[in-house]
C-alpha cells in the first residue's frame, strides 16, 4: 500500500491537504494521480445527482400544485423556488451541465410521477405519461400550472 493510498483511506482530510499543497506548489510528481482521478469523477457525479434530485422534487410538486388545487400551501410553492434556485446553482457552479437535466428529465418525470402520487394518494395513471411542463416553464419563477 502505498503512502499516498495509506493517508487516503485514513484521513481524507490531510489528503485532500497534501493535494492541494502538491497542485500549488507545482509537485505533479507528489501527486495522488489515481486517487484525484476518481475524486473528481465522483464530484462530477455528485453535481449531477444533485441536479436530478432538485428536479425530480420541482416536479413532483409542480404535479402536486396542478392536480391537488385545494391542497395547495405556501411550503409547496417554497419547495418549488427552492428547486428550481438549487437547478439554477448547479448550472451557475457548472455551466456544462446546463442541458443535463433537459437529457435526464423523462426519467426524473417518472419517479416524480411515483413521489407524487405517494404523497397525494392519488393514482400514479392520472398523471400524464410524460412530463406535461415545457422546459422553460420548469425554470420560470412566475409559472406555477393551473
Amino acid at each position: 500500500m502505498t503512502r499516498h493510498t495509506q493517508l487516503y483511506e485514513t484521513d481524507y482530510d490531510a489528503w485532500m491537504a497534501e493535494q492541494i499543497h502538491a497542485l500549488q506548489q507545482g509537485k505533479l510528481e507528489a501527486l495522488d494521480i489515481p486517487h484525484l482521478i476518481e475524486e473528481l469523477e465522483g464530484l462530477n457525479k455528485s453535481n449531477k445527482r444533485e441536479m436530478y434530485s432538485y428536479l425530480v422534487i420541482l416536479l413532483a410538486h409542480l404535479l402536486k400544485w396542478q392536480y391537488q388545487p385545494k391542497e395547495r400551501s405556501g411550503s409547496w410553492e417554497a419547495s418549488i423556488c427552492n428547486n428550481r434556485s438549487g437547478i439554477e446553482r448547479v448550472v451557475a457552479d457548472q455551466p456544462s451541465l446546463k442541458n443535463y437535466w433537459q437529457e435526464v428529465l423523462p426519467k426524473a418525470y417518472k419517479e416524480a410521477k411515483k413521489l407524487a402520487a405517494k404523497e397525494t394518494k392519488l393514482n400514479i395513471n392520472l398523471f400524464p405519461g410524460e412530463c406535461p411542463y415545457l422546459v422553460h416553464q420548469l425554470m420560470d419563477e412566475e409559472w406555477l400550472p393551473q
